[in-house]
């Protein structure tokens, strides 16, 4: 495994080629203190067995699938399902995959940049996918950027899974939480979205105001009012430190599990938007190029 480094005056970030996953991403918090904001483990070969997705890139569909399958153009392409729902790319997606190290640049605007080609019908999904991911740096905000082209139309929905810690404690109950996101999608048991987007006033996941999390647990489609806008902010009175999340995606999926003291935000297209005909579209063509950016900027 590759391991590489790039650090600014505010942050430093530590990738793997596998899995193009975010290692480390080191930041001071408000008494001087270098901080690890994400949950990880110190050594890369563990990274091997990582069946939480720990700060993998996801692909080539974020999120979930039904039907165990989707069509295009009227053909139908059956993916893995488990219990009626396709995960995060299925058995082998992208977090599992070695990427080629592309460009690793320490200049002013430090950046790592990795690629991948997915090949045709690679667990089920038509045409040859190349992907690019670059993490770069920019003051105190880590910018990540998802592309994608292909040569046959298809679907992509890629995102970060990085769970995040402001604090060395080890839960997520004193976090206060601020989302600019009026509705979330309507699921199912399995989490699998009904279509019905629901006002966030008539549920449990009302953070229009800033919330203390408390005993809320989330692992929930938040749709985002104002794209390329702070679309979530979580912040530690414990370390004084604000993670503000912006994006040019329509939703943030957030999650908080209950085995990890850490907070998710899965920044992308709906889940199962290749089976909602009214969800923003997922599918990509070969005159087009897929482009998620997504900034997490942490403030002290």
């Amino acid at each position: 495994m590759i391991q590489n480094t790039i650090k600014n005056d505010k942050i430093e970030l530590t990738v793997l080629d596998f899995g193009a996953i975010i290692q480390k991403i080191i930041v001071k918090d408000k008494n001087g203190t270098p901080t690890n904001m994400v949950v990880g483990f110190d050594e890369p070969e563990d990274y091997l067995n990582n069946p939480m997705f720990l700060g993998a890139c996801i692909g080539r569909y974020a999120g979930r699938i039904s039907q165990g399958g989707f069509s295009l153009d009227g053909k139908t392409y059956p993916i893995h399902e488990k219990d009626g729902v396709h995960l995060h790319g299925g058995i082998a997606g992208f977090n599992t995959k070695t990427f080629e190290v592309t460009h690793v640049n320490h200049g002013t605007k430090p950046f790592i940049q990795l690629s991948y080609v997915s090949e045709h019908l690679e667990e089920g999904y038509p045409g040859n996918l190349n992907v690019t991911v670059t993490y770069t740096l920019d003051d105190d905000a880590l910018i990540i950027t998802h592309e994608a082209s292909t040569d046959q139309k298809t679907v992509v929905n890629l995102t970060n899974h990085s769970y995040f810690k402001l604090d060395t404690t080890e839960e997520v109950n004193h976090y206060t939480l601020q989302l600019d996101c009026s509705k979330v999608l309507a699921t199912h048991n399995n989490l699998i979205p009904t279509g019905e987007l629901i006002e966030v006033s008539k549920t449990n996941y009302d953070f229009l105001e800033r919330t203390p999390l408390a005993n809320t647990r989330l692992d929930t489609p938040f749709v985002i009012d104002k794209r390329h806008e702070i679309c979530a902010s979580a912040y530690s009175e414990i370390s004084g430190i604000t993670l503000e999340v912006t994006t040019n995606q329509p939703a943030v999926v957030i999650y908080t599990p209950e085995t990890t003291g850490s907070i998710c935000f899965e920044t992308q297209n709906y889940p199962d938007a290749p089976n909602h005909p009214n969800f923003p579209s997922s599918v990509l063509t070969p005159e087009d190029t897929y482009y998620n950016q997504s900034t997490f900027r942490f403030k002290v």
